[in-house]
């Protein structure tokens, strides 16, 4: 009996194993699916425009190829049942790529892998497009680098305040906060809490929330231009990570003539032995000069 068991597990794991390389070719089912395929839509703002529902996490990742997602919390859940305990895990994710468009998203599954999957995809759906600005008073550089303006969440009894700050400061808010903005693509920003914020899950929850509200807000005309607020992707991202690899081989370049310069300093020693050698000739000439008059009082 032992035998058939491990026979029987065998087999549906080798086709599992065949069956994940294979989803390749992509078949929307959705309108906003078939516009994208079609190329009507081409990038994640636009198709947040149109109104209609993301249901299929490979819009995102036609539209955004460039997503990091990292996982916040995962939580072991367990239910007693006349058979014994089941046990599973729910996992929540945060998604971003670091330029103005964030997600979040919980999955619940028996194994630790498959539920990242369904949790990474559940954040996928959720992505929104957030606004940054320059609405500090502190700073006036009206570049899109914080919040441009205050913004409260909430979730359970975690509450949060979002404050924008002046360049220079980073993220002054704890470390869930972090990872969430960081996705976001806000580099400074103050925070306030309320509430217990050791609970994880409700304090990403917040930061999310806030987030939405900052994206749903509206805001006048005079105050985009005094502010400098800039919704999605700013592109700056791109220029700086090829500042990135323009700076490598730069320091590289540097790096070599230091190197030359070293073996003519080298050549520069011998130099200074050939005029040693005259003083010993010189000092075997006076040697020789006496033997003569040695000779001549003889």
């Amino acid at each position: 009996m032992a035998i058939r068991g491990k026979r029987g597990r065998r087999g549906p794991d080798k086709k599992r194993d065949k069956a994940t390389p294979a989803p390749v070719q992509w078949d929307p089912k959705t309108r906003l699916g078939k516009l994208v395929r079609s190329g009507q839509v081409t990038t994640m703002s636009d198709a947040l425009k149109t109104g209609l529902s993301l249901r299929e996490p490979e819009i995102v990742d036609v539209l955004l190829p460039e997503v990091d997602d990292e996982v916040i919390d995962v939580n072991m859940v367990q239910r007693m049942t006349d058979s014994g305990r089941r046990v599973k895990f729910v996992i929540t994710v945060a998604v971003g790529n670091n330029d103005g468009f964030v997600g979040f998203g919980q999955a619940k599954g028996k194994e630790v892998g498959s539920s990242i999957r369904k949790a990474i995809d559940n954040a996928k759906l959720n992505v929104i497009e957030i606004r940054r600005g320059c609405g500090s008073w502190e700073c006036g550089c009206g570049k899109p680098h914080t919040v441009p303006f205050a913004v409260k969440g909430k979730s359970g009894s975690v509450e949060i305040t979002l404050k924008p700050a002046p360049h220079g400061i980073g993220l002054a808010t704890g470390n869930v906060a972090k990872k969430i903005l960081t996705l976001a693509g806000v580099k400074d920003c103050w925070a306030f809490t309320k509430g217990k914020t050791k609970t994880t899950v409700n304090y990403a929850k917040a930061v999310f929330n806030a987030l939405e509200q900052n994206s749903e807000m509206r805001v006048m005309t005079d105050e985009i231009k005094k502010v400098g607020i800039v919704s999605g992707g700013i592109g700056l991202t791109a220029e700086e990570k090829t500042a990135k690899t323009v700076l490598k081989p730069k320091e590289e370049k540097t790096a070599e003539p230091e190197q030359k310069e070293k073996p003519p300093k080298k050549e520069e020693k011998p130099t200074d032995k050939p005029p040693e050698e005259p003083k010993q000739k010189e000092e075997t000439k006076e040697d020789t000069a006496p033997e003569p008059k040695q000779k001549e009082d003889a």
